[in-house]
């Protein structure tokens, strides 16, 4: 969901053809092409009082008639697409999709951009978000209309700040639900919706900051529940998926009269990820590479990885062990309640590099999250700077009280996500998504929260170093998984208090690396 820490950046207008431009310039256009300054990019007030669009009926979830042109864009191993489309809104848009269409122009390009809870982005020949053409050569401009609008399952252009930039990228929105004070908060910085375009949103979600700046020109009624599987892959700091999402053909064909599935609760057999537990408590195979970590004085830990998720981000821990990379090497930050961290032959978390020489990117995948005893790498403010040092979680005690805490300063969860973290018992959801988490502790927990309680100095650093003595890769044997703190019949998992508490304040910065 969003709250209020994400409305800054979601005014900023996230751009298209990268998806979005910078944020001072852009203007929204309504549909009788009048437009208005977007002060709010720059957090700044509108002076002028903003226009309100036209309060018209939305139209996104009007019926095609019999006989009316349709796409089909079939993804491959996920599956068909069909979308209705809006030539009496979008002309321009709707003659060059099926222009490109009918000229073979999107088969077998890829989705390059995919973020979720927001949208799918594809159509881009070069597959990074700096190519495409239109119909007419270079670009043109597709307008914006009243009647449609960021719903899940619209379909869009992409451009470089405004509609006369439209060429082939387009998005397919998925979206999030709608907080009650969303357009409240929207309107006191001059961003401004019909009464009738909130009611549809706060009904059905999506995505309202686009509204104004890019041509919708299709209405997904089918095989919506494929591009919410889609979403759901592991990407990398560009939100570019790790593996391709290739288009294997989009066709220009008829509406026959099919069942119309507008929604995502229209497809009662879909699986939807975001419904399933974390996999971090997914227990290895037999014979599965594990890693095996010796800290001095403190005992052993063993942890499971996912190179099924985040194949890079194995491989580079798995390679560096192999090599004796971290064998002597120290854990130079603890802090009770949170984390420890290791993994730099600096000893002061200015050094280490990957296996492939400098940094690399090891993505992030949605599901796998920061519970007590999640391995992941610290990072200088992106996943594509990992490199040989990581951290392992602790945390909080995650429950009721926790988790309304949290929502004061602005995050928000799903109900299944606060049930996987209460499950855990400890962790810190603050950091999912910005780091790279990789592993979990399948033994040894016990150990990590007896290293957190090491006596330390001003900056984080042990008093008495805290040595790993190996790092092993060995292979799963099948012996008894112990995910949890309460697995442990003499852990300690009360930590002391400290001034760790302030999320605000605290954040990414406690885990993220001094830049060199």
């Amino acid at each position: 969901m969003i709250k209020k820490k994400l409305l800054a950046f979601i005014l900023c207008g996230i751009t298209a053809a990268s998806l979005m431009t910078g944020c001072g310039d852009s203007t929204q256009t309504t549909n009788d092409n009048s437009t208005t300054s977007d002060s709010s990019a720059s957090g700044e007030t509108a002076t002028d009082a903003p226009s309100v669009p036209e309060n018209v009926d939305i139209m996104n979830y009007t019926a095609p008639e019999k006989g009316d042109t349709i796409i089909e864009l079939t993804f491959k191993d996920y599956g068909t697409v069909k979308f209705r489309l809006f030539p009496e809104y979008a002309e321009l848009g709707v003659e060059n999709f099926v222009g490109l269409a009918n000229d073979g122009f999107y088969d077998g390009l890829t989705f390059h951009r995919i973020i979720k809870e927001f949208m799918i982005q594809g159509g881009d020949p070069l597959g990074n978000g700096t190519g495409g053409k239109s119909l007419w050569g270079s670009s043109f401009d597709g307008g914006t209309d009243s009647h449609l609008i960021h719903l899940p399952g619209a379909v869009a252009y992409a451009n470089s700040g405004s509609t006369a930039s439209n060429s082939s990228q387009f998005y397919i929105v998925t979206g999030m639900e709608i907080p009650d004070d969303l357009f409240d908060y929207y309107e006191q910085r001059g961003v401004m919706h019909s009464d009738k375009a909130k009611e549809m949103y706060f009904q059905h979600g999506g995505v309202p900051f686009l509204d104004g700046n890019y041509t919708v020109f299709g209405q997904v009624f089918d095989g919506l529940d494929v591009i919410y599987q889609i979403q759901c892959v592991a990407t990398n700091s560009d939100d570019k998926p790790f593996d391709d999402i290739i288009i294997e053909s989009v066709r220009v064909s008829e509406y026959n009269g099919e069942e119309l599935k507008w929604h995502i609760s229209d497809y009662t057999d879909f699986d939807d990820p975001n419904n399933h537990d974390i996999v971090n408590f997914t227990e290895p195979e037999i014979g599965d590479e594990i890693i095996k970590m010796n800290i001095k004085d403190y005992g052993e830990v063993k942890i499971r990885l996912f190179p099924e998720y985040l194949s890079d981000a194995s491989e580079n821990f798995v390679e560096l062990a192999k090599q004796g990379y971290y064998d002597g090497l120290t854990f130079h930050r603890v802090i009770n309640d949170f984390m420890i961290q290791g993994g730099d032959p600096l000893g002061d978390g200015t050094g280490g590099e990957s296996i492939w020489g400098d940094k690399f990117d090891g993505g992030t995948y949605f599901n796998l999250v920061h519970v007590a005893g999640a391995l992941a790498y610290a990072n200088s403010g992106a996943t594509s700077t990992n490199g040989s040092q990581f951290y392992i979680v602790t945390g909080e005690k995650c429950d009721d009280d926790y988790f309304n805490e949290l929502e004061v300063y602005g995050y928000d969860y799903s109900e299944k996500m606060q049930e996987n973290y209460k499950k855990a018992g400890y962790g810190y959801p603050a950091l999912d998504g910005g780091y790279t988490v990789f592993g979990q502790v399948i033994d040894g927990l016990d150990v990590i929260f007896e290293v957190q309680k090491t006596e330390t100095d001003d900056n984080d650093k042990p008093l008495n170093d805290v040595i790993i003595e190996s790092i092993t890769v060995e292979e799963y044997d099948g012996s008894e998984i112990k995910w949890y703190i309460s697995d442990y019949d003499n852990a300690d998992s009360d930590s002391e208090d400290t001034d760790n508490t302030d999320i605000e304040n605290n954040d990414e910065e406690t885990i993220t690396q001094p830049a060199e």
